[in-house]
């Protein structure tokens, strides 16, 4: 697989099946801002396709998938209980050039989505290949106490410092060097500590005048 982030802001996306699963990637991609999610489940009521329309660009229609659903979609994610729908969209996406997400045979598709959390505006994303998703969960939660705690603060303060930095129009080779002595001096410690006089102290020394 090809680790790739994308912007969806300018999406159209197709869901098919919002049962559990298919209403956990629904609200996954929502925040991501999209500008539209399609939602086909023929079993669908009429009470959860409002309050799924309520959460955000959501269209659902209580029907089954049709092949001329997919033309003008970004991503389409295959998400019904039954295999056999779930590769037949997967098989269509594929001769159509549409990048397709099966949750039944990750195989079938031509992406799978790793697993992943973000603080902040940091995202990490842990995959195992589709081969052990109890594994990247462990990883991903890990991974989510220890990053999220140490090094949000940093991220913000590196945010806020980056256009003040550029505004002085040094060489690129003299900002890459200043963010690199942050990133790897002790500021995430002092941060996560709240020592902020040592902080600023700390920066005064390796950010220019």
């Amino acid at each position: 697989y090809y680790p790739l982030l994308l912007d969806l802001t300018e999406a159209d996306l197709l869901v098919v099946g919002a049962g559990a699963v298919g209403r956990r990637k629904i609200a996954s991609l929502l925040r991501a801002a999209p500008r539209s999610v399609t939602v086909l489940d023929p079993f669908l009521d009429h009470g959860a396709a409002r309050e799924l329309e309520a959460s955000g660009p959501v269209v659902c229609h209580a029907r089954a998938f049709r092949p001329e659903d997919l033309p003008g979609k970004t991503l389409v994610f295959a998400a019904t209980g039954n295999p056999l729908v779930n590769d037949h969209i997967a098989a269509l996406c594929r001769g159509g050039g549409i990048p397709c997400n099966s949750v039944t045979a990750p195989e079938a598709g031509s992406f799978i989505v790793p697993a992943h959390f973000s603080s902040g505006d940091i995202l990490v994303t842990v995959s195992t290949g589709g081969r052990s998703p109890a594994l990247a969960k462990r990883l991903r939660e890990e991974l989510e106490a220890w990053i999220g705690k140490r090094y949000t603060p940093l991220l913000s303060v590196l945010g806020r410092l980056r256009p003040l930095l550029l505004e002085l129009r040094l060489p690129s080779e003299e900002n890459s060097a200043v963010f690199r002595s942050i990133v790897f001096s002790a500021l995430a410690d002092l941060l996560e500590r709240g020592d902020l006089a040592e902080a600023r102290t700390l920066l005064t020394r390796l950010l220019p005048n």
